[in-house]
């Protein structure tokens, strides 16, 4: 698109663009026809191609798993060894849980933090885990971000794309750059039947411009950050690697929406202006029903010129193509009395990625006094599949896991 590559939250910022009257309607019109060329080209570190990344490095997946585009004919040959493979770990008797171990899921966070995933892998590891019998919290992350060094900046957090990544190394030449710092269990059994260790031993990062070497990281920390504070007692999640450095820290008064599409309208009306906090809520998993993704709101606040002076917080989750300050999967989630319902137009919201912090400057006192006021909300659907899905999913703080009371 005039001499720069694209991808799909360029389509979704064209939009916003449109709306506020940067771009034209021929302009948006060539993004559709060239934003997205052929099958499999969702070509960011969205949450698809996050996740399906982290099932190599969780040993669940042969090497370019994650990278491969799917048009190479090197993707038709990695599923013809892809299930070759299913028999030799059949032969071996190499079960699934014991390659999803606790160290696994340790590498997986590690890697996450290196290759600045999607905010919906802080969703989706906690859920597998749960699923492999193994009890992974959220709070770990900050830790593992600490002393990991963010790498990689593919769309939206940077110019990169999947397909530069496999031609740089793939998954392994990172796994490779971070083990240098001693930060990955190398010993972890894969379905490849060889360790971990074995399995990067001979990789080669190829591009240090796509992944940089460990001694020249984006940032000495993760790419993913945890909030708590008097709105997010359990958890916040934000991609920190795509936050502009001047939102890192930012004070503003918030909008109060409780769907998605109010925020929306507001947005594009142009009724959210320079300095606001978005809040959107009621859009949890139980409140949802389900975490829609948030990548409309997102978009339309890059689109429309205000992605470093806006900020956007929710109980819902967000597309791995969102970028900015948007901190999502607010737990305990409006529905169920979380404190993110009892935020009123007008307050001042802190926020502050670097401390890992998220509160509304509001006493102790008024949040009580507006807690006994505040009544339960009718649910949006009471019959189905989805009304037994509301009356059995926890936040996300959990990865939104069923539990059975």
């Amino acid at each position: 698109m005039k001499g720069h590559k694209t991808s799909l939250s360029s389509m979704f910022e064209a939009v916003g663009s449109y709306a506020a009257g940067t771009m034209t309607e021929a302009d948006v019109e060539e993004f559709e026809n060239k934003a997205c060329p052929t099958c499999g080209s969702c070509s960011g570190m969205y949450t698809a191609n996050s996740m399906n990344c982290l099932t190599e490095v969780l040993g669940m997946g042969l090497q370019g798993n994650g990278t491969i585009p799917a048009v190479y004919s090197e993707r038709i040959k990695l599923a013809k060894h892809a299930g070759m493979q299913v028999m030799e770990v059949l032969k071996k008797n190499i079960r699934p849980r014991d390659i999803m171990t606790k160290e696994a899921f340790m590498n997986a966070l590690t890697m996450d933090m290196a290759l600045g995933c999607s905010t919906n892998s802080m969703l989706h590891l906690p859920a597998i885990a749960h699923e492999a019998g193994v009890e992974l919290n959220v709070d770990i992350a900050n830790e593992i971000s600490s002393r990991t060094p963010n790498l990689c900046h593919l769309a939206p957090a940077g110019p990169t794309y999947m397909e530069d990544l496999n031609e740089a190394g793939g998954i392994y030449a990172v796994m490779k750059e971070i083990s240098k710092k001693g930060l990955l269990n190398l010993d972890c059994m894969t379905v490849t039947g060889k360790t971990v260790g074995e399995n990067i031993k001979n990789s080669v990062n190829k591009n240090p411009e796509v992944i940089r070497p460990v001694e020249n990281p984006y940032s000495e920390t993760g790419g993913i950050a945890v909030l708590k504070g008097n709105i997010a007692p359990d958890s916040g999640v934000v991609k920190r690697s795509a936050v502009a450095p001047e939102m890192l820290k930012h004070q503003g008064p918030a909008r109060v929406f409780d769907c998605e599409e109010d925020a929306i309208a507001a947005i594009k009306g142009g009724r959210i202006v320079a300095g606001d906090v978005v809040v959107i809520r009621y859009e949890g998993p139980k409140g949802g029903p389900g975490m829609r993704e948030m990548l409309n709101p997102t978009s339309a606040i890059a689109g429309m010129g205000l992605g470093s002076s806006v900020a956007l917080i929710t109980d819902g989750r967000f597309s791995g193509a969102s970028r900015g300050a948007s901190i999502g999967h607010v737990s305990p989630e409006a529905a169920v009395g979380g404190p993110i319902a009892l935020i009123e137009e007008g307050d001042i919201i802190d926020i502050d990625i670097n401390a890992n912090t998220l509160n509304v400057l509001v006493s102790d006192e008024e949040l009580a006094a507006r807690r006994a006021k505040w009544q339960p909300r009718e649910p949006k659907i009471t019959t189905g599949y989805l009304a037994r899905y509301a009356s059995l999913v926890t936040s996300g703080n959990r990865g939104a896991i069923l539990e059975i009371h």
